[in-house]
């Protein structure tokens, strides 16, 4: 059954996430902007520390606390701001209506109790009424959704017992156990070989297509997002530098350091003696320039952009890049 894109979901304006460290401020997340429809799938991308997994955790208010928190914007899921609700609250939320697959399934199952026991917990807070043989049975059932082999042992198993892959596989049966409308995953085939990645990637699109949830997907690679996903965000330093449909990101990418991404993915059809790399490093997130964050790493940058950060342009239908050279560099 084909995916429906519905109706928007999820509000996220001018989000600014911030870390207060002995460093200074951090600006992790620094005024990111996006919405995300029921059915759609929303691509995240950038270099590590550019404010991806920060604003996820931003929206099931997960942060690292007390160093982290959330300074300004809004967060609105089916019309009601998250920033309101009460800790209570959001319990009630994270699982139930918007879940996140973690990006290290070594590190966030427990390793002292069964798969069974981990996949149960999540359960019991959908359905409270059942006994514990029909919450055994969801897990079981939960199992054999993510395409899960022997799901009667595998509840028996502890997480050491279990393969990498088999390992993202509960922690995806966990996020989708509870029905909720949204999964963010965040980098989930980063631990994984290149045969059980498109095995896990074809997994996901399929449990999204039968359930028509919504999927924000974070990762590094543009294959996963010309696999996956119907738009993209481009983030860089905390904030969304590019997004737009993926075939017009690809097609026509706006901003330098989209242009620079895509230029690091490697074609099988150019024979290069040396990969394209990005020169340079990204700023320090409590030591920001004041003009544009790319700038001193882009080949097209002037005095202008050294001095202020550039407005979001409209390139196309959808497609936006904050540049003062967008569309023509």
């Amino acid at each position: 059954m084909p995916r429906q894109i519905g109706d928007v979901i999820l509000e996220v304006e001018d989000l600014h996430t911030y870390i207060f460290s002995r460093f200074g401020t951090v600006k992790a997340v620094d005024g990111v902007s996006f919405n995300l429809r029921q059915g759609e799938a929303l691509g995240v991308v950038g270099e590590s520390g550019s404010g991806k997994s920060m604003t996820a955790l931003s929206l099931l208010q997960l942060l690292p606390r007390p160093a982290a928190r959330i300074v300004k914007g809004a967060i609105r899921l089916e019309g009601e701001d998250l920033l309101k609700k009460s800790e209570q609250e959001m319990r009630q939320i994270r699982g139930r209506r918007i879940s996140m697959i973690l990006q290290d399934p070594q590190t966030s199952l427990n390793p002292v109790f069964t798969i069974g026991n981990q996949l149960t917990e999540a359960i019991e807070i959908q359905h409270p009424e059942d006994d514990g043989r029909s919450l055994v049975q969801r897990s079981i059932d939960g199992l054999k959704q993510v395409r899960v082999a022997a799901p009667e042992r595998r509840v028996t198993d502890y997480p050491h017992q279990i393969s990498g892959g088999m390992k993202q596989r509960v922690v995806g049966a966990i996020a989708i156990s509870c029905e909720p409308k949204i999964i963010i995953a965040d980098e989930p085939t980063t631990s994984l070989d290149v045969t059980i990645q498109a095995q896990y990637l074809r997994l996901l699109r399929e449990i999204q297509e039968a359930t028509n949830l919504a999927l924000i997907f974070i990762t590094h690679d543009f294959g996963i997002v010309a696999k996956m996903c119907d738009r993209v965000m481009v983030m860089y330093a905390g904030r969304a530098v590019e997004s737009g449909p993926v075939r017009e990101i690809f097609d026509h990418p706006s901003h330098p350091y989209t242009q620079a991404l895509l230029r690091s993915v490697p074609s099988m059809n150019d024979d290069v003696e040396r990969l394209y790399s990005i020169d340079g490093q990204p700023p320090a997130l409590w030591d920001l320039p004041e003009g544009c964050r790319f700038a001193a790493r882009c080949p097209h940058a002037d005095d202008r952009c050294q001095r202020e950060y550039p407005p979001q342009v409209t390139i196309s239908s959808g497609h936006t890049a904050s540049c003062w050279k967008a569309g023509s560099v």
